[in-house]
C-alpha cells in the first residue's frame, strides 16, 4: 500500500512509499483512509526541523488530521464496519505520570508520550492504518469530508474548555472575545466562540479574500488593524506572533483570560514587563498556553462540527489534493486556509 513517509531530520527525504500493509492487534481497529489535514507541523518535519521515527525505523508515516472509514471492528469494540472516525493523535507515556494516568495525557509532565505521524508513532498518512478503540472518535456521517477538521477542532475545544474553567475562578461572564489569526486553528475558534454567543472579534492580515469572507459569515467582526479591537474578555492567539502575544497580553479588560495556541519563533521585543507584571496582577488577569487535546476534546470538537453549518465548514477546506500529489500540500498559498489530501479519489 502507499503511504507518506520521511525521515526525520532530513530535508527532502519525503516521499510517497510502498509499505506493507498493517495488521491489526487484538482489540484494534482496521481504518481507511479517507482525507488527511496538513498542518504547519507536517511541513516543518518535511523540512527537516521536528519529528521522531519509531524506535529501531528510519522512516516515519507522516500525518496526523485524520478521516477515515472503519474496514474491520473486533466485536465489542464499540465501533461498526463503515463508520466514519477520527484518530487522536497523542498516547500517554509509559510510565505514566499522574496526568497521562487519568487520561490528561495532553497534560503530560515528563515528555514520553508519542504522537501518530509526529514523536515516535507512524501517522496516518497511509492507504490502511491501525486504529485502537480507546483512540478513535465516531465523526457524525452527515460531515462526510469535513470531518478531517476534527483533529484542529479539537485543540480549540480543549483551549476553550480551559477558558472556561478559569472563568469559574472569580464568576466571569464572557462578552466579548479576541480571535489573533484567521487560519484553520483562530477560524475554529471564531466559530466555537460565535457557539458560545459571545460576541467575536477576528484580527488578521488578509484585506480580501476567503478569510474576512468566513468571518462575515459567522456574524463575527473581521479587522485588520489592531488599534480598533477594544478590550475583550477572552482572547485566544493562534498566530504565534511575537507583538501579537505581547498585544494579547496588554490590551484586555479587567479580569481576562489569555490563551496562546501558536507556537513562536525566536524574537527580540522591547517590552515593559514591569508594566506587564502589574497589569496581569491588578486586574486579575490570566495568561495561559495550550497545545494537543485528549479523548474529551475531541469528542466535543466533533459534536461542534456537527453543530455548524456545512457549507461554512466546507469553506475552510480550500484545496483538496490527490494522494499521487501530496507535496502540492505543502505549499501554502496566500488564500489558503486547509488544504487536504485526497486518499480516496
Amino acid at each position: 500500500m502507499r503511504a507518506i513517509t520521511v525521515v526525520p531530520g532530513q530535508p527532502g527525504s519525503a516521499e510517497l512509499s510502498e509499505v506493507d500493509e498493517p495488521e491489526p492487534g487484538p482489540g484494534e481497529l482496521l481504518v481507511e483512509t479517507l482525507r488527511l489535514g496538513v498542518c504547519g507541523t507536517d511541513r516543518e518535519i518535511v523540512e527537516g526541523s521536528h519529528g521522531e521515527p519509531p524506535p529501531g525505523r528510519e522512516r516515519l508515516v507522516l500525518g496526523h488530521e485524520v478521516l477515515g472509514r472503519v474496514r474491520e471492528a473486533p466485536e465489542g469494540s464499540g465501533f461498526v464496519t463503515g463508520a466514519l472516525v477520527a484518530g487522536i493523535v497523542r498516547r500517554p507515556d509509559p510510565v505514566p505520570c499522574v496526568p497521562c494516568g487519568l487520561g490528561e495525557w495532553d497534560m503530560c509532565r515528563n515528555g514520553r508520550y508519542t504522537e501518530r505521524g509526529i514523536k515516535g508513532l507512524d501517522g496516518y498518512g497511509a492507504e490502511l492504518v491501525m486504529l485502537e478503540p480507546d483512540f478513535a472518535v465516531v465523526v457524525d456521517p452527515r460531515l462526510g469530508e469535513l470531518g478531517v477538521l476534527t483533529e484542529p477542532a479539537s485543540v480549540v475545544a480543549k483551549a476553550w474548555e480551559q477558558i472556561d474553567r478559569i472563568a469559574q475562578r472569580a464568576s466571569i461572564v464572557q462578552e466579548r472575545a479576541l480571535i489573533t489569526g484567521a487560519g484553520p486553528i483562530g477560524l475554529l475558534a471564531a466559530l466555537m466562540g460565535v457557539q458560545r454567543g459571545l460576541e467575536v472579534h477576528v484580527l488578521d492580515r488578509a484585506e480580501e479574500g476567503v478569510k474576512p469572507r468566513l468571518v462575515g459569515e459567522l456574524g463575527a467582526e473581521y479587522h485588520t488593524h489592531p488599534g480598533d479591537l477594544g478590550e475583550p474578555d477572552v482572547v485566544v492567539e493562534c498566530t504565534g506572533v511575537a507583538e501579537l502575544v505581547a498585544d494579547a497580553m496588554q490590551n484586555t479588560a479587567p479580569g481576562a483570560i489569555v490563551c496562546l495556541t501558536g507556537v513562536s519563533q525566536s524574537r527580540t521585543l522591547s517590552l515593559d514587563v514591569g508594566a506587564l507584571n502589574n497589569e496581569l496582577v491588578l486586574e486579575n488577569d490570566v495568561v495561559f498556553g495550550s497545545v494537543n487535546a485528549n479523548l474529551r476534546h475531541f469528542e466535543a470538537a466533533a459534536e461542534s462540527l456537527a453543530e455548524a453549518d456545512p457549507d461554512w465548514l466546507a469553506g475552510l477546506i480550500t484545496r483538496t489534493v490527490p494522494l499521487e500529489r501530496w507535496q502540492e500540500a505543502l505549499d501554502k498559498g496566500d488564500d489558503d486556509v486547509k488544504v487536504v489530501v485526497d486518499f480516496d479519489g
